[in-house]
């Protein structure tokens, strides 16, 4: 009797609902509130780190492969330049879901969306996904930044949600904050080499690190102050970041657009935003680029 109840509990957590399964604890949702961020520990089981791991490092080698050469998924900013003398490099691909299914399901996974639900209402829409891997010894820093000015929004809804598929300790180039920032409202940015904070007011000594194990997620507002040092280890540091916002929560400026963006990850599009046709044209921003 024992076993039938387990599963039935297996099937119902397998089953395709609208029930909420996982949830955030209020000192939780009150300390993203405060601080801007949420480190939220242990989401995904060490079997799946291991299985996306390698999915990811596979996906570059793939798209390295068709492209002649790794320099094609390479993408580190020229502002890194501020932060350290060394050569850095930064391997990457956006728009994961369109190369793995396992990427795909993860982003669905209530395991993210319902704790996300918490924080910015129970319908969340896709923006964009990036997969970043840090080198061995000179995987590529951030200088201070906020994500706003590379899509700003109307309601400050939108943050960012990396998925760490490796442990980032400090040395690995962890990713670190400025804790209560988001309360600055946005910032002016010098656009040299990515957007970033001057490096002169905004060190990236100022920041909090925030150390993650392989499994943990972070979750960021993308008002909040961050960035990242070098990998300088002998191991690879490697991340998923998926970016969201509440769908009625609208872009000012019709910038960062992608082929993956308004994707539906929990909830609905109360607006029914995205047309009925083939190109699913996104009727805010034909309304928006009309008045640009």
């Amino acid at each position: 009797m024992q076993q039938e109840g387990a599963e039935w509990r297996r099937i119902l957590l397998e089953m395709i609902t609208a029930e909420k399964r996982y949830a955030l604890r209020p000192e939780e949702v009150a300390f993203y509130r405060e601080q801007g961020y949420l480190h939220i520990p242990g989401v995904l089981e060490p079997a799946e780190v291991d299985y996306l791991r390698a999915e990811a490092h596979a996906l570059i080698q793939r798209l390295a492969a068709s492209r002649g050469g790794e320099q094609a998924v390479q993408a580190q900013w020229g502002s890194a330049r501020l932060i350290t003398d060394l050569p850095t490099t930064l391997l990457h691909c956006h728009n994961v879901q369109f190369h793995s299914a396992a990427f795909t399901r993860l982003l669905c996974d209530p395991r993210l969306t319902d704790r996300i639900a918490d924080l910015i209402g129970p319908n969340i829409q896709l923006h964009h996904t990036k997969l970043f891997i840090k080198p061995p010894e000179r995987g590529a820093p951030f200088p201070l930044h906020q994500d706003y000015p590379y899509f700003p929004h109307e309601k400050h809804t939108m943050l960012a949600a990396i998925f760490f598929f490796d442990d980032a300790p400090p040395e690995k180039g962890c990713l670190c904050v400025v804790p209560g920032s988001h309360k600055l409202g946005p910032l002016p940015h010098e656009p040299e080499g990515g957007w970033h904070l001057p490096v002169e007011q905004y060190p990236l000594e100022m920041a909090v690190p925030v150390p993650a194990r392989a499994g943990d997620v972070v979750v960021f507002n993308y008002l909040t102050i961050h960035g990242s040092g070098v990998n300088r280890t002998d191991e690879a540091r490697t991340t998923l970041l998926v970016q969201m916002r509440d769908p009625t929560d609208h872009p000012t400026v019709a910038t960062h657009l992608s082929r993956g963006q308004g994707m539906m990850l929990r909830g609905i599009d109360p607006e029914a935003d995205a047309g009925p046709h083939t190109d699913s044209a996104s009727r805010y921003l034909a309304t928006l680029t009309a008045g640009g």
